[in-house]
């Protein structure tokens, strides 16, 4: 009998209703007739170090942009781009040049024109990088670029930068020039007065997030105009507003409601988020909740918006339209071993790769579905399955088989292992986990199968937990079943 794989993440706070996890893999829809299995888990991708600007808290990203197929990284307060060499047999290089000093600790945003390259600290301070110029890195100095409160958030539209100011307006720059701005060329969002706490730019469309509302705006010959369109929710955290592959999604909130995480679509708001995402977020402070941010890539055929929280990541395939969460293991200073949010504190695509800054240290990394660890740790990947239930009375598994790629040991990893346990009161406490081999190098036939689970109360819970350094494909899963009276 075949058994559901996961839905997707979802964890109800109570768990008789719903104790799903889903980390570290995310879930696949076969769109092939005749495939063993419709629905599968395909394990998230690790991380390679291609560089870094060194070790240590103070050298943490503070956020990255591409431009003109150059990545460019804030890690502490250096400002670096990162060039990629070939050499005569086709030995690919990286090295990290230094474009100048940002001060502080905060995250920035980053926007470009295609010539200039604008980062904006939230205080406020903006700095121009234009590589044709003979001042390549310049603070922007004009007086009307604060003339209306200190710039927050940026984007590039229509040949223009656009930032929100802390005083409930945005303001744009001249056409194509990063460096100076007219106080006068600045706008509110009327249909309420709540503050701009962010922009994104959408389908060549303005949209400012104020804290309880959204409205979209056009520009018209440079005078930033409203189409008419309102949202009723607004934005919690500036640096998730996030435009992507054709989704338009933030965290935020209308008046007196609690945060959620919501996508337009057509001129409507939805919420995406599960119950258990809300209630992540609802335990936070505010303070917590505006250092959240949100990042996009896409892999192997799936396309992820991600939403990184304090402690917690979780990311939505738009493909699929499910959750999965991330998570990274770390040792930290005193040699103990963590698991946190997913460690990327930034991501963007160059070099025919996915790009990312750290959250622990000047390391740069791409994101590479070949790879089975996160640098030199390993990804702890465990998912429970959709409860087995039998009307309500109790029911026996004599037979659990579930299908993993097999044979897919290495030199370093020569019997890889997954790790099964399960729970008879939803999801509350779960047994000792007992092990079977996937197979070492060309054991492509290996079976694991576990007998004689005994007999389940109400419903049965099923958790499988990997760690090794190998690729981990969860193709299917089947069951053989009694039920009792």
């Amino acid at each position: 009998m075949p058994a559901l794989l996961l839905d997707g993440f979802y964890e109800s706070e109570t768990l008789p209703l719903a104790a799903q996890e889903c980390v570290n893999w995310y879930r696949v829809i076969s769109k092939n007739q005749g495939d063993i299995s419709p629905v599968s888990l395909s394990g998230c991708s690790g991380l390679t170090q291609v560089a870094t600007s060194g070790i240590g808290s103070t050298e943490i990203n503070r956020g990255m942009h591409v431009k003109d197929g150059k990545p460019y990284f804030l890690n502490g307060t250096t400002l670096y781009r990162l060039d990629m060499s070939t050499d005569a047999e086709g030995n690919e290089a990286f090295s990290l040049v230094v474009m100048g000093t940002i001060l502080g600790e905060d995250r920035v945003s980053m926007a470009d024109n295609g010539k200039e390259l604008m980062v904006l600290v939230p205080s406020g301070n903006g700095y121009i990088i234009d590589e044709t110029s003979g001042s390549p890195f310049l603070q922007i100095t004009d007086a009307g670029f604060t003339a209306n409160g200190a710039p927050q958030v940026v984007v590039f539209i229509d040949s223009f930068f656009v930032c929100s100011t802390d005083s409930k307006t945005f303001i744009r720059s001249d056409a194509n020039q990063g460096l100076s701005w007219n106080s006068l060329n600045k706008y509110t969002a009327e249909s309420d007065p709540d503050d701009i706490v962010s922009l994104a730019v959408f389908n060549n469309k303005l949209y400012a997030g104020g804290s309880e509302t959204i409205e979209e705006f056009y520009n018209n010959a440079g005078v930033f105009q409203r189409t008419g369109l309102f949202l009723d929710k607004g934005v919690s955290a500036r640096f998730t507003m996030i435009a992507a592959n054709n989704f338009l999604m933030w965290v935020g909130a209308g008046t007196d409601e609690s945060p959620a995480i919501w996508a337009l679509n057509g001129n409507v708001p939805v919420k995406i988020s599960t119950t258990i995402i809300d209630t992540v977020l609802q335990d936070y402070s505010q303070d917590e909740i505006v250092t959240s941010f949100a990042y996009s890539y896409a892999k192997a055929g799936a396309y992820f918006v991600g939403f990184s929280m304090p402690t917690r990541t979780f990311e939505f395939n738009t493909i699929t339209g499910k959750w999965n969460e991330r998570k990274s293991k770390i040792v930290n200073a005193i040699g103990e071993s963590q698991v946190l949010r997913f460690r990327i504190n930034s991501l963007g695509t160059a070099y025919n790769r996915v790009l990312c800054g750290d959250s622990q240290d000047g390391r740069i990394g791409v994101i590479d579905k070949g790879t089975y660890s996160e640098y030199e740790n390993e990804i702890f990947r465990t998912c429970v399955i959709q409860p087995l239930t039998n009307e309500g009375r109790s029911i026996s598994i004599p037979h659990l088989e579930p299908t993993f790629k097999s044979g897919v040991g290495t030199l370093e990893v020569p019997d890889p292992q997954i790790r099964f346990s399960y729970s008879k009161d939803s999801g509350d406490e779960f047994t000792n986990q007992t092990f079977r081999s996937l197979g070492g190098i060309g054991q492509y036939q290996r079976r694991t199968i576990w007998t004689r689970q005994g007999r389940f109360p109400r419903e049965a819970l099923f958790r499988f937990t990997m760690t090794d350094k190998v690729e981990s494909e969860f193709i299917k899963l089947e069951y053989a079943a009694t039920g009792g009276s």
